[in-house]
């Protein structure tokens, strides 16, 4: 893809793969009260544990268009505020996966976004279910330490915002 930076990788025993590009987007809504709530979703493909929404990116598909469409897949809820961050990381898979054979780890570019309320519908292959929490909850209940970080920028920006929105 025109502009994707792949980064090799030299693993143990000398085996070489590439790192997938990726976006990770926290998802929330605002409630009617001003309260932030953070979709997290429960996680059965490759490993079992709390994540937000995230993806591939796909050959020729742009990172927003890469969040929006990643938001809608695995949440089924429309993306009404998307948000890109100067935030990027990367990070190895703790096996190699295989339905991802060249890949040994993902790279990933962080966006918010606000979603329309609505009913949840979940990608039943990767996820078996979703919770609502405010960020407190939310950063306890995440299981990698890259989307608590992720979360804490998210929810600092979301916070910055509000207050400027209060002094208005």
């Amino acid at each position: 893809m025109k502009g994707d930076l792949i980064i090799e990788y030299k693993m143990k025993r000398g085996k070489k793969g590439q790192f997938r590009p990726s976006v990770f987007i926290v998802a929330y809504k605002i409630l009617a009260d001003g309260t932030i709530n953070y979709i997290l979703l429960k996680r059965k493909l490759h490993w079992k544990g709390w994540e937000f929404p995230k993806g591939k990116i796909e050959s020729g598909e742009s990172k927003s268009k890469t969040a929006r469409r990643e938001a809608r897949e695995e949440t089924g809820l429309r993306v009404v505020k998307l948000k890109k961050f100067s935030v990027n990381g990367k990070y190895p898979y703790h096996k190699l996966l295989p339905d991802r054979p060249n890949y040994i780890g993902q790279t990933y570019t962080l966006f918010s976004a606000q979603v329309k309320d609505g009913k949840v519908k979940l990608d039943k292959k990767e996820h078996s279910g979703h919770i609502w929490l405010p960020f407190n909850k939310a950063i306890k209940k995440l299981t990698w330490p890259n989307q608590k970080k992720c979360l804490r920028i998210v929810n600092k920006r979301l916070m910055q915002d509000k207050k400027e929105l209060i002094w208005k």
